[in-house]
């Protein structure tokens, strides 16, 4: 079998193929052989897993003839390769180029290829835009990177309709805690204010207290993905879509979380200064959503985000060799 990861240099990108590296499945032969080949395609790569079974391979997702020679024989697609949000909004140009010709470019890589490949996509919450009674949930977004992910998710449903992939696409709630430094996302803040307070490092909330998130931690995230690429396309019907689950807490729960698993020395690193432009973007994202389906369908998420700490915590101590070990 072979897997090809878009985006694998990314954090999310490395822990997957840890995550699919580490799989037992004795019951099902044929995953035996996801050994032959793990790809991890990407820009750049600060952390290879070493492992003999994963191939690197350093290119755009812009880059035609480089995705077919990537997905020539592929079986699983994840394609995780973005340009996260506060980037996108930043730089349109860019934003467009990544997220939205960039996955069309890898969908007609695969449909050359003949091969049908199963195509996980990670979208984003925020596809969506504010709930109200006149516009109840739907995806009408209020950032670049929202479109952006929106008019992928109709790319890869049309080629799914057409049989030239088998897509799944998977939105996320924002992910927290992330370990590492902080990125160009908006929702960067949702992990920032826990990360660095536990590293003893100062941090800045751009939001107002009472802002309400939707959030998943990195754990259930990548037991997602993996369930993505497993799961049968009859179990999808017609909708290849799924809300993921998650978990709704306000920022000021969050830290509330935080002082409840570390005391309150933490809290004294967090300073709280509105950053409208921020605000704007995040506040645009539901707080919740329907995830019954995503659970009908054997999606998790997590059982408190004050669990989601000591999760972080507990992969953070973990030893050099941990993924999270360089968390600060």
């Amino acid at each position: 079998m072979k897997i090809v990861i878009t985006g694998g240099g990314g954090f999310l990108g490395q822990r997957l193929a840890r995550a699919l590296l580490a799989r037992d499945v004795p019951t099902e032969p044929a995953m035996d052989e996801i050994a032959t080949s793990l790809v991890l395609f990407d820009r750049d790569f600060p952390e290879v897993p070493v492992d003999p079974r994963i191939s690197v391979v350093r290119g755009s997702v812009t880059d035609a003839g480089a995705l077919e020679a990537l997905v020539d024989g592929a079986d699983v697609v994840f394609h995780l390769a973005a340009v996260v949000s506060g980037q996108a909004e930043a730089d349109f140009d860019l934003g467009m180029e990544v997220n939205v010709q960039g996955s069309q470019t890898l969908l007609e890589a695969c449909r050359k290829s003949g091969n049908s490949p199963r195509v996980v996509f990670t979208s984003s919450v925020a596809v969506f835009g504010p709930v109200s009674e006149d516009a109840p949930l739907s995806v009408a977004p209020r950032s670049s990177y929202g479109a952006e992910k929106a008019i992928a998710e109709l790319l890869l449903a049309e080629y799914t309709r057409r049989g030239f992939v088998d897509g799944v696409v998977l939105r996320l709630p924002t992910i927290s805690v992330r370990p590492g430094l902080p990125n160009q996302a908006a929702s960067s803040f949702a992990s920032g204010i826990v990360r660095e307070p536990l590293c003893g490092k100062d941090t800045v909330c751009p939001v107002a207290p009472d802002l309400p998130l939707w959030l998943l931690s990195p754990r259930h995230a990548i037991a997602n993905l993996v369930h993505a690429g497993d799961l049968p396309a009859a179990m999808l019907g017609a909708n290849p879509i799924v809300d993921l689950p998650g978990l709704s807490v306000t920022v000021a729960q969050m830290v509330e979380a935080l002082e409840a698993v570390a005391g309150s020395e933490p809290l004294e690193h967090i300073a709280w200064c509105l950053d409208p432009a921020v605000e704007r973007i995040v506040a645009s994202w539901p707080a919740r959503w329907d995830d019954s389906r995503a659970r009908a369908l054997g999606f998790t998420s997590d059982s408190s985000f004050d669990q989601t700490i000591r999760d972080f915590l507990e992969e953070m101590n973990a030893g050099p060799s941990a993924p999270l070990a360089a968390a600060c």
